[in-house]
């Protein structure tokens, strides 16, 4: 597959030069998945998936123009290179568009632990699915179930330019997730377990990931609404890296060059306390996002997004980094019917030094919060407000649970008052400890 999908490029490349372009570059995605969906010991859903796509980008002077394809043989190739130079001459320009230099390309790449080659059955992913929904469903207290599900699959990724740059990445990847209910009538609660990883030895056992969904629904059942105050919000690490994630949205070159981000005169200064560390690294073994090259040909390097509390480096391609003055960080990526834009590979907050219940111990009344619910981030101002479920904590304890709350604040202020607990985990592509969160205003009664 990848010799083939590189002719492919290669072909693709003369062909778009011949029709007239001054330079190009491609795309193409091959994938393969697997996936079974259960409820109450009901298959939903088995689907297997095939599919190859193309995407080639053209320029003419400052014109581009993007198309895509599911065809291959050469008379295809040679009408899609035809129909993009067309569609680029008639493009508006744009002065910061461009493909590298010869001399920005990755020369050479790592060779990273991106594909596990175990296959499961049919069969197997279903025996799979049930143990999780029997295993949730065990739980005292959980009356039904929302459903179960698993999967894997495989991508191949294959790049070329005609620059010189040429590459092919096989990316693999295995799940599992249960979502069940606890209680009865109108006092039911919700709540899931999943997992997702790049090696299936990495994940989590079946039986796990179900007896967590269910004890996770029922420690919610008979929650409280509480009055508004304003105190500190501890967040679980899976809403944790949501807090993370805005950091990312908002040092994006593309949000910054177009002056839509909170943070667009901060870099530089100081925008988490001292201690706060987060870290963007393209070749972390088994990482979910991680990447030898970028969309783009350039070799991506484990950078420090903050240090010491310092906003070090806005994400940004070829195109950001041109508008911003700058030099690409090799955060490019791109489908195929799209330019490249900037996007994190796996991006992580340092661990702090106290343990979750040590964060909490002084708390006389704060939100542990374990679901947010709502786009409530304003990008360009760093407002905050979401919905919020958890937990109520008092005198350093999590005394019972709640719900019908919102959380209010302005990021810009919310970084600068958070601390890190020590219990980081590799669960997303983007992750984060538990962090508490000073002097946020919690609304419910």
């Amino acid at each position: 597959m990848t010799i083939s999908a590189l002719e492919t490029l290669d072909t693709l490349m003369k062909l778009s030069l011949k029709a007239g372009a001054d330079s190009a570059d491609a795309i193409l995605i091959d994938a393969a998945s697997l996936s079974v969906s259960m409820r109450l010991g009901n298959l939903e859903n088995l689907e297997r998936a095939e599919s190859g796509d193309l995407g080639l980008r053209v320029f003419v002077g400052k014109k581009q123009a993007i198309v895509s394809s599911t065809e291959r043989d050469a008379n295809k190739l040679q009408e899609l290179a035809e129909r993009a130079v067309a569609m680029a001459r008639l493009a508006p320009e744009d002065q910061y568009c461009g493909i590298a230099s010869p001399e920005e390309i990755a020369k050479e790449y790592p060779k990273l632990e991106n594909a596990d080659t175990r296959e499961f059955s049919a069969e197997g992913l279903i025996a799979r699915v049930r143990e999780v929904e029997e295993a949730a469903l065990a739980v005292k207290g959980v009356t039904n179930s929302a459903g179960a599900e698993a999967g894997c699959g495989s991508t191949c990724i294959t790049i070329a330019a005609t620059n010189g740059f040429s590459g092919t990445e096989v990316r693999s990847g295995y799940s599992l997730g249960a979502s069940v209910l606890a209680g009865t009538g109108t006092a039911m609660e919700r709540d899931y377990e999943a997992a997702s990883r790049v090696f299936a030895d990495d994940l989590p056992s079946p039986a796990w990931v179900g007896r967590r969904a269910g004890e996770r629904a029922v420690a919610r059942l008979n929650p409280r609404k509480m009055p508004s105050a304003r105190i500190p919000v501890v967040y679980d690490p899976r809403i944790s890296n949501n807090i993370l994630g805005s950091l990312i949205g908002a040092i994006s070159g593309a949000s910054v060059a177009r002056g839509t981000s909170f943070l667009k005169d901060m870099l530089g200064q100081k925008i988490f306390s001292e201690k706060i560390v987060v870290v963007d690294d393209p070749h972390r073994p088994r990482g979910l996002r991680s990447r030898a090259f970028d969309a783009e040909g350039l070799l991506p390097t484990r950078r420090k997004l903050v240090d010491a509390g310092v906003l070090t480096t806005w994400l940004l391609d070829l195109r950001s980094a041109r508008q911003l003055k700058m030099q690409s960080t090799g955060h490019a990526a791109r489908s195929t019917g799209g330019p490249p834009s900037p996007s994190p590979t796996n991006v992580y907050m340092e661990p702090g030094v106290a343990s979750p219940k040590d964060l909490m111990s002084d708390i006389a009344e704060g939100f542990y919060v374990t679901e947010t619910m709502g786009m409530g981030v304003n990008g360009v101002t760093g407002d905050y407000s979401q919905a919020a479920a958890g937990f109520w904590i008092e005198r350093g304890q999590i005394v019972f649970p709640v719900n019908e709350m919102t959380i209010a604040g302005n990021l810009k202020d919310m970084f600068l008052n958070l601390t890190a607990a020590n219990d980081l985990e590799f669960n997303y592509g983007i992750n984060a400890p538990t962090v508490r969160i000073e002097g946020m205003t919690v609304a419910g009664t």
